[in-house]
């Protein structure tokens, strides 16, 4: 197994993971209890080499407690430098060997990763999502046309690819046949969760809160709630529930920060927070708010109903994939139905929380163990495929 973990030391720069940095942290963990692991980075000149075990293992305990900046810049160093080079081409000879990149980091590199698969190795990404593709209002102009090289460069140099749904492997399939390209063998493995499962309600000072967790960006569509939020407090006054958003700032929100400036009696938006901080939020939670236009998995709604907390959930067919019938979904542009939702859900004698509570005890949490033997069966199948 050589796993490029990139896309990590950056996150390992910058603070906590979040989103699709939680995939590549779960693979580095599970690789570091393999022996046979060699991990991997791209250097800023654009080839792989080899990074030192130990180090890995070091920037990974680091970033349990913050920002493990001084190991990052020693493996951007070794990278810089060219060493592990030969090491790579060492163990990319070595038979049954698989090269895994599980960001969207590098995958349009066709060159870089052709110098990997050149010594024999098999090059099994995972692909997560295709929303610049789909739906590029959502995204920065210069991802539509770089994720298009990515998906055609995965056609092109996949042994095989890993989707964490139904769905997105069938946008795939269509994309690709679009564009007159081949389907690579591919499996659908759900990801797992990182948070745990059940914790103690937070010490946060307001006893009666929904939750929101995205990152505050277009796409998850905070303003329907922000707008929401006003007309449940003109209605109930002083008695309506708290708002509490959860998550980093990204991009074209001017907006929503405006809003949550000049309307502080309505929102507290809490930015970017621990795991641990997550889940006691979760767990004293009404429910959490999950109204996003478009997800590639959808974390927050698995860790909710991990947790045993209700979800409204934006009705798309990735999130029924992953959800059931547990949550209650609507339309994410149903304002009368998420403020209707929200109001029901607020009260202490809700029938219709009561009623996803009952469903929710039903529904079976997916977990990184179960995707990694799918993941090693696969792989498994494509050693007797010819290359």
């Amino acid at each position: 197994m050589i796993l490029d973990v990139s896309r990590l030391l950056a996150c390992a720069w910058r603070g906590q993971p979040s989103g699709m940095d939680r995939v590549e942290l779960a693979y580095a963990r599970h690789a570091l209890a393999r022996p046979d692991t060699v991990f991997v980075g791209q250097s800023v000149l654009g080839r792989f080499a080899c990074l030192p075990r130990s180090l890995v293992a070091r920037i990974l305990a680091g970033l349990e407690h913050g920002r493990p900046r001084t190991l990052v810049l020693a493996a951007w160093v070794w990278l810089g430098l060219g060493l592990g080079a030969g090491a790579l081409r060492r163990a990319a000879s070595r038979p049954g060997a698989v090269f895994h990149i599980v960001s969207h980091r590098a995958l349009d590199d066709v060159a870089a990763i052709r110098r990997v698969t050149r010594h024999g190795a098999r090059f099994v990404p995972a692909v997560i999502d295709l929303i610049p593709l789909l739906y590029p209002e959502y995204t920065r102009p210069a991802q539509t046309p770089r994720h298009a090289a990515r998906m055609l460069g995965v056609a092109a140099t996949a042994a095989g690819i890993i989707f964490s749904a139904d769905s997105v492997r069938d946008e795939m399939q269509a994309w690709l046949e679009e564009h007159s390209a081949g389907m690579p063998p591919a499996l659908v493995a759900p990801l797992g969760l990182d948070l745990a499962a059940r914790a103690e309600a937070s010490s946060f000072a307001e006893p009666h809160y929904f939750l929101c967790v995205a990152t505050i960006e277009p796409r998850k569509n905070h303003m329907l709630l922000l707008q929401l939020w006003r007309e449940i407090r003109e209605k109930l006054g002083a008695a309506a529930p708290r708002l509490v958003m959860v998550g980093r700032s990204g991009w074209e929100n001017e907006a929503m920060l405006r809003f949550l400036e000049r309307h502080p009696d309505l929102a507290e938006w809490r930015g970017h927070c621990s795991d641990a901080e997550l889940a006691r939020l979760l767990a004293g939670a009404r429910a959490l708010l999950f109204p996003t236009f478009a997800e590639g998995f959808g974390i927050p709604l698995a860790e909710a109903l991990a947790a045993g907390v209700p979800v409204l959930a934006a009705d798309l067919p990735v999130l029924r994939e992953l959800g059931g019938d547990a949550p209650d979904y609507l339309h994410p542009l149903d304002g009368p139905g998420w403020r209707d939702a929200v109001l029901d859900y607020a009260s202490p004698d809700s029938p219709r929380r009561a009623a996803q509570l009952a469903r929710i005890a039903a529904w079976h949490a997916p977990d990184w163990a179960a995707h990694f033997t799918l993941v090693e069966r696969f792989i498994e199948g494509l050693a007797d495929t010819p290359r």
